[in-house]
């Protein structure tokens, strides 16, 4: 199991807090400074069943410099997206928790923790 943090953000440190007091193998990667690149995000993505869109952080300020809002949510511009979350990883929801079976979830909440922990 790995899970994709940043140390500054609160539901992160939940989800790390529950991990540990479940005590659950896992390795952090700190995706801030361990930047996926957008084959590993393609891989997230398929693991997670969502599109790039879907764990894209758009209220933040790069987010509205880009303009990704109003960019296109369809196939012709899936690559466009998930360039950006490689070039720019503080776009990318938080924390994701890739579980043993192959599957992965955002763990913004202690239910979706517990779910990955189940898997």
């Amino acid at each position: 199991m790995e899970i994709w943090i940043n140390p500054a953000c609160s539901k992160c440190r939940s989800a790390l807090t529950l991990l540990d007091a479940e005590g659950a193998d896992y390795t952090v990667r700190r995706y801030l400074e361990d930047v996926p690149s957008p084959e590993e995000i393609r891989g997230v993505l398929k693991r997670l069943g969502l599109e790039p869109w879907d764990i894209t952080r758009t209220g933040e300020d790069i987010a509205e410099e880009l303009g990704v809002k109003e960019w296109p949510r369809d196939e012709d511009d899936r690559e466009r997206w998930i360039e950006a979350l490689s070039a720019h990883p503080e776009l990318i929801q938080r924390p994701i928790i890739t579980a043993e079976d192959g599957t992965a979830v955002v763990g913004r909440s202690e239910e979706a923790v517990r779910d990955a922990l189940s898997r």
